[in-house]
C-alpha cells in the first residue's frame, strides 16, 4: 500500500510579478518622484530674473541721485544769486545813503555861503574883533569839519571848470589867462564844486610877441656893422 508523498497535495507558491522584476517597481514609482522635481528651465527662471531686478533697482536709485544732485545744484546757484542779489542792495544803500548825506550837507553849506562871504569881507577890513570874532571863527572850523573848503587865489591860471569871470582885461606881465582879482572865493565839498570862485581875468597883451620879436631882428641888424 502506498502513501503519497507527505506535501504533495500543497499548490507551489507563484512568485510576486513585482518581486520578480525589481526593475518594474522602480519604473512604476518614477513618474511620481519626477512629478514633484520642477523642470529644469523653470528652475533656472528665477535665478535670471533675480539680476535682472537688481539691476532695475539699481537704475533707478541712480535716477533718484541725479535728480537730487540736479535739485542740489539748482538749489546752490539760487542761494548764489541771492547772496549776489543782496551783496549789490547794500552796496547801492550805502551809495544812495552818503548821496544823500553829501547832498544835505552841501545844501547846508550853501545856505551858509553869505554869511561866510560877510566874515570875509569883515576881516578884510579889520573889522573882526571881539566875540564876533570869536563865533566867526567857530562857524568856519565847524564848517571846515563837514568838508568845505575854500579856493581861488590870485595869479593862478583862469579854469572855466571851477572859475567864473567877471571882468577881463590884458595885462603884459601874464603870459595865459591868469587870474589876477578874486571878487568872491569859490567853495567845494570834496571834489564837488558848491560855487565856482568869481574872479577878474587879464590876458596877455595883443600884438606883444611880435613887436617883441621885430625889437630882437632889428638889435640882430644894428649888430652886425658895428662888429664890422
Amino acid at each position: 500500500m502506498t502513501q503519497d508523498p507527505q506535501g504533495f497535495d500543497q499548490e507551489p507558491e507563484v512568485p510576486d510579478a513585482d518581486a520578480a522584476n525589481p526593475d518594474t517597481g522602480a519604473e512604476a514609482q518614477a513618474p511620481d518622484d519626477r512629478g514633484d522635481v520642477p523642470p529644469s528651465g523653470d528652475a533656472a527662471a528665477p535665478s535670471a530674473a533675480q539680476p535682472q531686478a537688481q539691476d532695475l533697482a539699481d537704475v533707478a536709485l541712480t535716477a533718484q541721485l541725479d535728480q537730487a544732485r540736479s535739485a542740489l545744484t539748482e538749489r546752490t546757484q539760487d542761494v548764489q544769486r541771492l547772496q549776489a542779489e543782496f551783496q549789490n542792495y547794500r552796496r547801492r544803500v550805502e551809495r544812495d545813503r552818503i548821496a544823500v548825506k553829501e547832498l544835505a550837507i552841501a545844501n547846508l553849506l550853501t545856505e551858509l555861503l553869505p554869511v561866510l562871504d560877510d566874515i570875509g569881507r569883515a576881516r578884510d577890513h579889520g573889522e573882526l574883533v571881539g566875540g564876533f570874532k570869536q563865533v566867526a571863527e567857530s562857524l568856519e572850523v565847524v564848517a571846515a569839519k563837514m568838508g568845505l573848503a575854500q579856493f581861488g587865489k590870485e595869479g593862478e591860471p583862469f579854469d572855466p571848470t571851477i572859475h567864473e569871470a567877471l571882468m577881463h582885461s590884458y595885462s603884459p606881465d601874464v603870459t595865459e589867462t591868469t587870474c589876477v582879482q578874486i571878487l568872491q572865493p569859490g567853495y567845494r565839498i570834496g571834489e564837488r564844486t558848491i560855487r565856482p570862485a568869481r574872479v577878474g581875468v587879464a590876458e596877455p597883451q595883443p600884438g606883444k610877441p611880435a613887436e617883441q620879436e621885430e625889437s630882437v631882428a632889428e638889435k640882430d641888424d644894428g649888430g652886425g656893422p658895428d662888429e664890422g
